[in-house]
C-alpha cells in the first residue's frame, strides 16, 4: 500500500525519462550483441529496434515536456501504441523460435515484398530491414529467454506502465494551506 502510494506520487516527468533510459539501454545491449558478440539482427529484429527507438522518441519527449492532465494520456497512448506494435513483432518471432516450420522460416519476406512493391518509400526501406541474421534461429538467451522473449516482456512492461499512467494512476490531492 505505501509502494502504491509512493508510486502514485511519481512526477509523470520522472516515469517518461526512466522509460527513455530503459529504451536507449536495451537499444545498447542489443548493439552490444550485434557489434561486440556478432550477433546478426533478423528483420524483426530490426523491427523491434525500430519501436524501441520509437518509444524512447516519444519518452523523451514527454520528458522534456512534463504533461500534465490529457498531455500524460496523449503520450502514454503513443507509448503504449508503439509498445502493442514492438509486441506483436516479438510474439510473432517467439512463435517461430518456438515452433519453427519444416521449411527454414524466411522472416516476413511475403510480408516486405507487399509493403516495397505498394509504397512509394521502396528506394529507402530495404536499408531500414537490412537484417541478415535468421528470424527462427535463437542464438543468445537468459534465463530460457530469447531475445525476441526478453523484447517481449520489456514491451509489456511499457504498455503496462503507459496504461497505469493514463489510467489507473491515482494522483494525491494537492494539501490546501
Amino acid at each position: 500500500r505505501l509502494m502504491v502510494a509512493m508510486l502514485n506520487r511519481l512526477p509523470s516527468r520522472i516515469v517518461f525519462a526512466a522509460i527513455f533510459v530503459a529504451c536507449a539501454s536495451l537499444i545498447g545491449f542489443g548493439l552490444v550483441l550485434q557489434h561486440v558478440k556478432e550477433l546478426e539482427p533478423c528483420p524483426m529484429c530490426i523491427l523491434q529496434r525500430y519501436a524501441f527507438v520509437s518509444i524512447a522518441m516519444v519518452a523523451l519527449i514527454a520528458a522534456i515536456h512534463g504533461p500534465v492532465g490529457i498531455g500524460v494520456k496523449v503520450y502514454s497512448f503513443l507509448i503504449g501504441a508503439l509498445a502493442v506494435a514492438g509486441g506483436s513483432v516479438s510474439v510473432r518471432q517467439s512463435l517461430l523460435q518456438r515452433f519453427p516450420a519444416p521449411e527454414p522460416a524466411n522472416c516476413m519476406a511475403g510480408d516486405l515484398d507487399f509493403l516495397l512493391g505498394n509504397f512509394p518509400l521502396a528506394q529507402a526501406l530495404p536499408k531500414i530491414f537490412a537484417g541478415t541474421g535468421d528470424c527462427a534461429k535463437v542464438e543468445w538467451s537468459l534465463l530460457g529467454l530469447s531475445i525476441a522473449e526478453w523484447a517481449l516482456v520489456w514491451f509489456l512492461l511499457f504498455v503496462a506502465t503507459a496504461a497505469w499512467l493514463a489510467v489507473f494512476r491515482k494522483r494525491p490531492a494537492p494539501a490546501v494551506a
